[in-house]
């Protein structure tokens, strides 16, 4: 494991930092945190990240330099390989492949995900909630046991899709529940994820009013 001294370089409301904060945070990994206002990204930030985006991990080496990570999966994955802790990966080729496929498609599940929650129109928001709701009903497949994805085990697939589940604890359960009706198996998904102290400690205590002010700010439907 390398010597260094990790910061974690943040916005309050981005689900890929969150990725990475409960991967450190799994890892049992002591690590400093940077908010970041990408409304008004500070020159250092810009140097840092090509991509202009966070999270950015900046690692202080042990022989004075330092080094710095973008994207989320990199910075996990880097974290996986060097950190002690409890392994994120199943030690099977196989099974490892397949995690990284239901991650890769976690990226494409968020993407619907955010787009329903910030629709401003009622096409949009239709016909988000419905692609979302498809992706909920192949995951329903996935899961195939309780209480994480792959079983008793905390795992990379979980630190992936914890930061979706956590948008619709937030909203009103009106909304909520007849997107999760019917899928017993990613319902008690969610709530094990929603319970684990690793996702509760990724966000700040005001992280749900924060996003709320997020929806009005950006006049979604949902902020109503």
């Amino acid at each position: 494991m390398p010597d260094s001294s990790l910061t974690l370089i943040s916005h309050p409301l981005c689900p890929f930092v969150q990725r990475a904060a409960i991967v450190l945070l799994e890892k049992g990994v002591s690590f400093d945190r940077i908010n970041v206002d990408l409304d008004n990204k500070p020159d250092w930030f810009l140097a840092l990240s090509p991509t202009g985006k966070v999270p950015l991990l900046k690692a202080a080496l042990a022989d004075g330099r330092d080094a710095t990570l973008f994207e989320s999966m990199v910075i996990c994955e880097y974290l996986e390989e060097t950190q002690s802790g409890g392994r994120l990966y199943p030690e099977d080729a196989l099974s490892r492949a397949q995690q990284r496929a239901w991650i890769e498609f976690g990226t494409a599940t968020l993407a619907d995900a955010w787009q329903f929650l910030n629709a401003s129109d009622g096409a949009t928001s239709d016909a988000k909630r419905a692609a979302f709701r498809n992706k909920l009903q192949q995951l329903e497949t996935a899961v195939t046991a309780e209480p994480y994805f792959s079983g008793a085990a905390f795992g990379m697939v979980d630190a992936v899709y914890a930061p979706i589940f956590r948008y619709f604890d937030i909203l009103d359960p009106a909304v909520r529940q007849p997107i999760f009706e019917g899928l017993p198996r990613v319902t008690a998904w969610r709530t094990a994820l929603a319970a684990r102290e690793s996702v509760i400690a990724a966000v700040g205590e005001h992280y749900a009013d924060r996003f709320r002010q997020h929806l009005r700010l950006h006049k979604a439907l949902l902020a109503n």
